[in-house]
């Protein structure tokens, strides 16, 4: 499924809207995500008041860059780019592809979640997986 969305970055829509900054903003979160995964592993080898301090700012670092991801997905591209069949401005040719970007949007919030709820790196690299594929849709052939 690859298929070009075009739209408004607020719920106006004022129309104006920048694809490839999208896939580059999930992208920053997903590397800064899976850093921060990295750094509370290292750190919690060693439980000193300066490394608990570190961890829990990678914590809430981790938590801050998934819940952007989520919220990108959920009020940003659902809410204001993948439409329903029925929607005269819909980019989707049939139900099946909605329902295929539906999923794909999808996917990316529950591996945001999982990544909010883990230090598993493994998480972070299945995060990234689902938003290349949902990426698909937003960016140039």
């Amino acid at each position: 499924l690859v298929l070009r969305l075009r739209g408004g970055h607020c719920q106006v829509p004022c129309g104006i809207f920048d694809d490839p900054k999208l896939v580059a903003d999930v992208k920053e979160a997903i590397a800064t995500i899976k850093k921060a995964m990295v750094q509370i592993n290292e750190l919690s080898a060693k439980l000193d008041a300066q490394n608990i301090n570190q961890m829990t700012r990678w914590v809430n670092t981790k938590e801050e860059h998934a819940g952007k991801i989520i919220s990108l997905m959920s009020e940003y591209c659902l809410c204001q780019r993948v439409k329903p069949v029925s929607d005269p401005k819909t980019p989707f040719k049939s139900e099946a592809d909605y329902v295929a970007a539906l999923q794909a949007h999808h996917k990316v919030m529950t591996c945001a979640v999982k990544c909010k709820q883990t230090v598993d790196p493994a998480n972070a690299d299945a995060l990234d997986s689902a938003a290349a594929e949902m990426s698909k849709m937003y960016l140039p052939a």
